[in-house]
C-alpha cells in the first residue's frame, strides 16, 4: 500500500513544472548553510588564523556564501572584507560536511597574491589576525579543525602541518569536555 502511494505522489511529482518541483525539494528537504573558507600559507608554510569577535577560538577566514554566489568567489570577498588582502589558490576544493549544525563548507587552499600586503582585521567581526606555525597553532574552532583534517587526508596540505591536521578534531573534542 505504501509502495503505490508513494509510487503515486512521484507520478504527481513528475508532472509539476520545474518552479513548483523545487518549491517541493525546498519544503521537504533539511536546509543547510553554505559557506568557503581558506587556509591561506604563508611563502614560509606559516597558516593565516583570525580571531572572530563572537567567537572565543581562533578560525580561518571564510563565511557564509550569497544566494547564487560561487564558493571561490565567496572565498574571495570573505578574505578581502575580513582581512585585506587578495588570494591566489593553490589546487582545488574540498568539502566538508557538517550534519549537526546543518553545515556545508568548501575549503580552499591559498596563498596571499602577489603584493597583497600584510593581512590586518578589516571588519567589525575579525579582532585579531596572526601567522601560525603547526607548533604555534592556538585554540581552534571545530570548522578550522574539520578543514585543516580534510585537507590533509586528501594530501592538499604541506607536510609540516600533517601532524596537526592528524589530531585536529579530537584534539577539539577533548578539549571540549565530556558531551
Amino acid at each position: 500500500m505504501l509502495s503505490a502511494l508513494h509510487r503515486l505522489g512521484l507520478g504527481a511529482y513528475r508532472l509539476l513544472p520545474t518552479r513548483a518541483r523545487r518549491m517541493v525539494v525546498r519544503l521537504l528537504s533539511p536546509t543547510f548553510t553554505a559557506g568557503s573558507i581558506a587556509v591561506i600559507l604563508d611563502d614560509r608554510d606559516r597558516m593565516l588564523v583570525v580571531r572572530q569577535a563572537y567567537r572565543g577560538r581562533w578560525g580561518l577566514p571564510g563565511g557564509l556564501m550569497k544566494r547564487g554566489e560561487l564558493p571561490l568567489d565567496a572565498l574571495r570577498r570573505e578574505v578581502r572584507e575580513e582581512v585585506g588582502i587578495a588570494i591566489v589558490t593553490d589546487g582545488g576544493s574540498e568539502v566538508v560536511l557538517d550534519p549537526e549544525p546543518r553545515r556545508i563548507d568548501v575549503v580552499f587552499l591559498a596563498r596571499p597574491a602577489a603584493g597583497a600586503g600584510e593581512p590586518r582585521p578589516c571588519s567589525v567581526e575579525i579582532e585579531a589576525v596572526q601567522w601560525v606555525t603547526p607548533d604555534g597553532l592556538p585554540p581552534i574552532q571545530m570548522e578550522t579543525a574539520m578543514a585543516l583534517e580534510r585537507l590533509h587526508v586528501t594530501g592538499h596540505l604541506p607536510t609540516a602541518w600533517h601532524g596537526v591536521a592528524e589530531t585536529a578534531v579530537d584534539n577539539w573534542r577533548q578539549s571540549m569536555g565530556p558531551a
